[in-house]
């Protein structure tokens, strides 16, 4: 049986919009610095994580990128949380 419903995680940052989307396209190694609750990103191929001291795995495509409209749309296409959802887009 699968899980129906909608997950929205927020995070407040006090900059502006155009700041936060050019860190997530071109500097996304500088979320821990906004961000109390993020510790520590890398981006590694192929390597997990472990929450809550079970490892876990996640492969994502960026699907779409409007520079405009300063937005982006990511497909988990791989990992952990497709075992929970059937698709995940955020």
């Amino acid at each position: 049986m699968g899980l129906k419903g909608k997950l929205t995680a927020a995070m407040e940052a006090k900059c502006g919009g155009h700041s936060i989307h050019d860190m997530i396209h071109t500097n996304m190694h500088h979320v821990p610095t906004i961000s109390p609750v993020v510790n520590q990103f890398e981006i590694h191929e192929g390597e997990t994580i472990k929450i809550a001291g079970q490892k876990k795995f996640l492969k994502q495509i960026i699907e779409a990128i409007d520079p405009h409209k300063k937005s982006s749309c990511w497909k988990v296409i791989e990992g952990d949380v497709l075992e929970m959802y059937s698709s995940f887009t955020f």
